[in-house]
C-alpha cells in the first residue's frame, strides 16, 4: 500500500510516497533529504503529538486554563489524555510553564500551563 504525506520536517515540504506493508514502512521516495525519511518512520509507525487543551479553573480569574503536555505523546493515547483532562480542575494560581499533572497517564510527560491565571 502507498500513502503520501507532506514532510513537515524542514521547509521543503517534500511530497513523500511511502510504501507500507504489515503496517511497517518498506520504503520512502521523493525526499530530499534524511529527514523526510525519519518523520515517515515516525509518523507511519509510532506517530505523536502535543496536545494543547484547558482545563477548568476554579475561583481563579480564568475559568478555563490552557495547557499542553511538555513532550509528544503516543496519538493513540489522545482521547484518553482528554478524558483525563475533563476531570482536572485548579485552585490555585498558575505561572506558564507550572506543572499542572506530573507524569500524565504515566507516560513520562507532564501536562503544564500555557498562561499566567492568579
Amino acid at each position: 500500500m502507498n500513502k503520501n504525506l507532506t514532510c513537515i520536517e524542514c521547509p521543503k515540504s517534500c511530497e513523500l510516497i511511502v510504501d507500507i506493508e504489515n503496517c511497517r514502512v518498506v520504503k520512502v521516495s521523493g525526499n530530499q533529504c534524511k529527514a523526510g525519511e525519519s518523520y515517515c518512520l515516525a509518523e507511519i509507525e509510532n506517530p505523536m503529538r502535543v496536545l494543547t487543551s484547558a482545563v477548568l479553573g476554579e475561583g481563579l480569574a480564568l475559568k478555563m486554563i490552557p495547557v499542553r503536555t511538555d513532550r509528544p505523546l503516543p496519538k493513540a493515547k489522545l482521547l484518553e489524555a482528554m478524558a483525563e483532562i475533563k476531570k482536572i480542575r485548579i485552585n490555585k494560581p498558575v505561572k506558564p510553564g507550572d506543572v499542572i499533572v506530573n507524569n500524565f497517564l504515566g507516560l513520562g510527560v507532564d501536562l503544564i500551563a500555557t498562561r499566567e491565571c492568579l
